[in-house]
């Protein structure tokens, strides 16, 4: 069958398990009955299409609404996950399709104007328009070598273990608190927490099932919480070391970010910490020994700006603007062509123009710009980003980056979490 055969549509209700199946094996994994349930509690079939061959489902993808915390508010986006396609069906453009389809969607009806998801291989999305807009560190870090300065201020609150199911009023509302200035961060409706703190047995990887650590003052308030679960890894001499695997940490005042480390750093019976971070992130400055902690760069969350206009006039800029950027985007013609983007004192413009271009680039770089963290500047370098009028490129990135990197904090699947 040709590509123009394979067209995508939304998926019925009695076709969610078949789909959801196959989009799990492409990944080589299994899904339970409880979490076909969580994902389907989680899933807008309108916005879910698939490809079918006869009556089987041969490729897919779903779109979640969610809202983003980028510079100076929120943003609704569409969350992009479950993409796949069967591996009977590839090379036969299924997957250009799928995305074509989506983001002519956004734009006709005006939906979300941009478009984000977590790629499980990130040399796909470039050719569709998505720029890497948030790098996060995985950090490993010598539990023995973790030494706080001695003027490191915990706070005087205290840190308990709790039940999870117990402790979930509190977590959503730690979240809440900390995503409000927290650039990259997306808001969680229920059913995303029930998929957060979902504690499949098979899905642990040897691991123990998950713990959760409150922060609370002395009033009571709860002002963070950390996510861990137990493991081991090999030790080097043919036995095993302890391992706490740290899921997620969220924290509303750097003294209850260094009482959360603190108490991880405390746990017996541990040779390393894993996290995964934030790329500026505090802890290494806390400590006495900033070398007990290791990390290593990887993209995660990549951003499409479907509506170029709509999208830039979402955000907030460091500094006034005045900026004409001549804009190539061939996978959604729509958005090519001179962009006019003025902002000052809170207001933003952002307008079609024949004036003279100040820089040229591709949606995929203003993708990766957008959340503040990837340069324009660092783009330019790459040859990536035109410079066309002297002084218009150090202005511009200087404008669209924030006071701190940018970052997501949930699992593979960005809609989910």
């Amino acid at each position: 069958m040709t590509a123009s055969q394979f067209r995508p549509r939304p998926v019925a209700e009695q076709e969610f398990v078949p789909w959801a199946r196959m989009i799990a094996d492409t990944y080589g994994v299994d899904r339970s009955e409880e979490e076909l349930a969580d994902q389907r509690a989680a899933t807008d079939l309108a916005r879910t299409l698939a490809v079918f061959d006869g009556n089987e489902p041969v490729a897919g993808a779903s779109v979640y609404r969610r809202t983003l915390t980028v510079p100076g508010g929120v943003l609704p986006v569409a969350g992009i996950a479950s993409v796949g396609v069967a591996p009977t069906h590839r090379r036969r453009g299924i997957l250009t399709s799928m995305m074509r389809a989506q983001l002519t969607d956004l734009h006709e009806q005006r939906l979300e104007p941009v478009a984000a998801l977590r790629p499980s291989e990130a040399g796909i999305y470039g050719r569709y328009g998505y720029g890497p807009a948030t790098v996060g560190n995985r950090m490993r870090c010598d539990r023995r070598a973790v030494r706080f300065r001695p003027d490191t201020d915990f706070g005087d609150g205290t840190v308990r273990l709790q039940h999870i199911a117990r402790a979930r009023p509190l977590l959503e509302e730690i979240y809440d608190r900390v995503r409000a200035t927290t650039v990259g961060w997306p808001d969680r409706q229920a059913a995303h927490w029930a998929v957060r703190l979902a504690d499949y047995p098979h899905r642990r990887g040897g691991a123990t099932s998950l713990r959760v650590a409150v922060h609370q003052e002395r009033d009571g308030r709860a002002t963070g919480y950390a996510l861990y679960r137990h493991d081991s890894a090999p030790d080097g001499f043919g036995g095993s070391a302890g391992v706490v695997e740290a899921v997620e940490l969220a924290a509303c005042s750097r003294q209850a970010y260094a009482a959360l480390w603190r108490f991880l750093a405390g746990i017996d019976l541990v040779a390393w910490i894993d996290y995964e971070g934030a790329a500026d992130e505090p802890l290494p400055h806390l400590l006495v020994e900033p070398r007990a902690v290791r990390a290593t760069p990887v993209d995660r969350l990549w951003l499409r700006l479907a509506d170029v206009g709509r999208a830039l006039v979402s955000r907030s800029y460091s500094l006034p603007l005045d900026l004409v950027l001549d804009v190539r985007d061939d996978f959604c013609p729509w958005n090519s062509g001179r962009h006019r983007l003025q902002a000052e004192a809170g207001n933003v413009v952002c307008e079609p123009t024949t004036a003279p271009a100040d820089l040229r680039l591709t949606a995929a770089e203003l993708g990766a710009a957008f959340l503040g963290g990837t340069s324009l500047a660092a783009l330019a370098a790459a040859g990536l980003v035109e410079e066309l009028r002297r002084g218009a490129l150090s202005l511009a990135s200087a404008a669209f980056r924030g006071e701190r990197e940018p970052w997501y904090p949930g699992g593979w699947a960005f809609p989910l979490y």
